[in-house]
């Protein structure tokens, strides 16, 4: 299964994609099934019997599909409670900076206001002069869990996306941690859809790779990752009690805009950067300047 939030004018709502270019609304699965799905997506990822309900409708026949062109893409979770990032999880990135490898997870939060759509624009302040990408997978979590074993982890996971976590490297090295250069509106670009774990299989087998201007600058793969998926689930939720919708960023491979020698290569506006995984879509952000007030 796959998840896509989508609004029309001021109509907000999501579907169920049948492709990679046409999905099924929820209100068309809701008419067939005579069994409401809830507006919120929040509230149908915990729902395992009503999931199966709506993926059985949707493999069937019959259902009008719409295509996504038609509609205005959004994050596939528009409102999480949380989005959760590791830093320094990918041992090509750890090697390639030089360091040692983090012996726990290293985490951050961004605000959900950092949020924007799979295709819309990133938005660089004024007051920022380095900004940069890092190509990332993202865990969507399907149910409200606490201290749970990594053997577990993976019941509490509905699926994966795609994720950009855009970072203002002046303002972060400047600072000293992490939240404010990372927190600006726009820098947190995600989608295009969630796919479901089942549909996924191994999420530590997929390829990531990043363009700028159609130019590769990450190329690697999640098996590199150093904190695998039940581990990153299972400490979290040792630390916060996570919840429906919560997102979880798992990490950036080598390639990211400052660490290329001799100088580094950061984003300016008119930049189109791509981030696309394998299995998971590609989400597709111009960067442009901040309006003058």
């Amino acid at each position: 299964m796959r998840i896509v939030s989508y609004s029309v004018g001021d109509d907000e709502d999501y579907g169920f994609m049948v492709s990679n270019t046409e999905f099924i609304p929820r209100y068309f699965v809701e008419e067939v099934l005579g069994h409401g799905i809830p507006r919120d997506v929040r509230e149908l990822l915990p729902d395992r019997e009503l999931v199966e309900l709506v993926e059985a409708a949707v493999n069937g026949v019959g259902l009008e599909k719409v295509s996504l062109d038609s509609v205005h893409v959004r994050p596939p979770i528009p409102d999480p409670r949380k989005i959760i990032c590791l830093g320094l999880n990918y041992m090509d990135h750890v090697e390639e900076l030089g360091a040692e490898p983090p012996d726990d997870l290293v985490i951050f939060l961004k605000p959900p206001t950092a949020l924007t759509g799979p295709f819309d624009p990133i938005i660089k302040p004024r007051m920022v002069k380095e900004l940069d990408y890092e190509g990332e997978m993202a865990i969507v979590i399907a149910d409200r869990c606490k201290d749970v074993e990594p053997t577990d982890a993976v019941h509490h996971i509905f699926g994966y996306m795609v994720f950009n976590d855009v970072s203002a490297r002046d303002i972060q090295f400047k600072d000293g941690q992490w939240t404010r250069g990372k927190s600006f509106d726009t820098f947190a670009p995600a989608g295009p859809w969630i796919t479901s774990k089942e549909e996924v299989g191994d999420p530590h087998n997929l390829r990531i790779i990043t363009r700028v201007n159609r130019e590769v600058r990450q190329n690697s793969s999640t098996g590199q990752m150093i904190f695998k998926v039940p581990s990153i689930v299972s400490g979290l939720s040792r630390v916060m009690t996570l919840e429906p919708g919560d997102i979880i960023a798992t990490g950036t491979p080598p390639g990211v805009g400052y660490s290329w020698r001799p100088k580094p290569r950061l984003l300016k506006p008119g930049d189109v950067v791509e981030v696309w995984i394998e299995g998971l879509g590609a989400i597709r952000n111009q960067v442009v300047e901040e309006p003058r007030a």
